[in-house]
């Protein structure tokens, strides 16, 4: 058994060799929004469904059908799961499908899951880019800086909202 000390220091050792992995790769920051295992299960179960349909015509054909519909809707949760959020040592802050300098960036600010629901419900801005997870609770608002660029802000899911915005904040403009 460990103790609370010892813990928490397997826990600095494990970031500083996080860290340590990033920059190798030439990144101060990577976050990857991976669907929870609770999503795999869910299309388990539609290939099971369509199996169970199937299963009326012949016993080929459901088991046709639930390895392809297990097939597909794992890929579909694959592709889900696929946006990366990465601040890249060029002082780069790649977020889904948006790219952008550190110079088009204002300051982040991390959000707690009551302050996420209502940046991207009731107090969203129809202009901003959002790259949103249901599943994560928590976010990250940067503001965009650059006055020719319409986007007011990004919402960015994050796992890890104080690390991105510090490291968003710690960006040479």
């Amino acid at each position: 058994m460990t103790s609370a000390g010892e813990s928490t220091g397997s826990r600095e050792r494990t970031a500083e060799a996080v860290n340590a992995a990033l920059s190798d790769r030439g990144l101060l920051y990577r976050e990857q929004l991976r669907a929870p295992l609770s999503y795999w299960f869910i299309g388990l179960l539609f290939g099971l469904s369509l199996a169970i349909i199937m299963l009326v015509i012949s016993p080929w054909w459901s088991l046709a059908a639930l390895v392809a519909g297990t097939a597909l809707s794992g890929a579909a949760v694959l592709a889900y799961g696929r946006p990366v959020i990465e601040i890249r040592a060029d002082g780069t802050l790649a977020a889904g499908s948006a790219v952008l300098p550190a110079s088009a960036l204002g300051g982040a600010d991390a959000l707690d899951p009551e302050r996420s629901r209502a940046l991207r419900t009731y107090e969203a801005d129809p202009r901003a880019f959002l790259l949103l997870r249901s599943y994560i609770p928590t976010a990250v608002r940067v503001e965009v800086a650059d006055p020719t660029d319409p986007t007011p802000y990004l919402y960015l899911s994050s796992r890890r909202p104080k690390q991105l915005a510090a490291a968003v904040n710690a960006l040479q403009r």
